[in-house]
């Protein structure tokens, strides 16, 4: 494979009847934890009470602060909406980008990656920091950020692999979100599905071309979708994870999702 990588095809069903979900794949991503093991069925969209209170005790976030380790979230938002979802967030002194009726606001959710980061007591991107080179929109581009109207600079995915490795160049451990490809899956959209495809392979490949000799890239989802589009639901095959970096056997030996985070927490000696 490309540069060195390494493909290993990865189970999301964690043995759990019915079809993987996000907030039950997302918590074990980012705990390490077979979460919807633990709970016996699949969450989805946002993680409930039980998924909370595990992301508050075992995040790979909060684990990488109290090893004394640094972790960043790529990802900015308008401050408005990190206000809502009452996670912490960085200063915003520009004018507010959007304003979200009382409704709005009682109706948005954190996602799990979100309360991972408010467990580790990370303040999120606002827009200001993807505007000043320091942070990035989901879609990569800015592209669907701009069509709603938000203020978010235009960049190619080559100048994003950038902006990531600036990111990251301040920090232990680097996260970056992308869903697009999950929203195209779910609409049975091609066209939309070729678009975010497109996008993220190349921002990709540019962040690959460019990783640090010591860096080590995990590209993971949390289940199956956009591979078939026949579905509006999510799929029960396995998903690719992908590895770039030093030699790290133990990639290969990789069962679930979870085993993600658990190699990010031992990774950097924070176990």
């Amino acid at each position: 494979s490309p540069y060195g990588g390494r493909c290993i095809p990865t189970d999301t069903t964690f043995g759990v009847p019915g079809r993987p979900q996000s907030a039950s794949n997302q918590t074990a991503i980012l705990t390490g934890d077979p979460a919807p093991a633990l709970l016996g069925r699949h969450v989805l969209g946002y993680p409930n009470a039980p998924l909370r209170g595990l992301m508050a005790d075992r995040s790979i976030i909060r684990r990488l602060g109290a090893a004394g380790r640094t972790a960043t979230f790529a990802n900015a938002y308008p401050a408005p909406y990190l206000d809502a979802l009452e996670v912490p967030r960085r200063p915003s002194t520009s004018p507010p980008e959007l304003v979200l009726s009382p409704e709005s606001r009682r109706k948005v959710k954190p996602s799990a990656s979100k309360l991972a980061f408010a467990a580790g007591g990370i303040p999120l991107r606002t827009l200001d920091d993807a505007r000043a080179g320091d942070g990035l929109t989901h879609d990569i581009t800015g592209a669907s950020a701009r069509a709603y109207g938000l203020p978010a600079p235009a960049r190619t995915p080559e100048e994003a692999a950038a902006v990531f490795w600036a990111i990251a160049s301040g920090a232990d451990f680097t996260f970056f979100e992308h869903y697009l490809a999950d929203e195209a899956g779910h609409a049975q959209d091609w066209m939309a599905a070729l678009a975010a495809l497109d996008a993220f392979d190349a921002f990709t490949r540019a962040l690959v071309a460019t990783r640090p000799a010591d860096a080590r890239v995990l590209v993971c989802s949390d289940h199956g979708n956009v591979e078939d589009l026949s579905t509006r639901g999510h799929t029960l095959h396995p998903v690719p994870v992908l590895y770039f970096g030093p030699p790290a056997p133990e990639v290969e030996s990789f069962s679930t999702v979870a085993d993600v985070g658990r190699a990010v927490v031992r990774w950097l000696g924070a176990e």
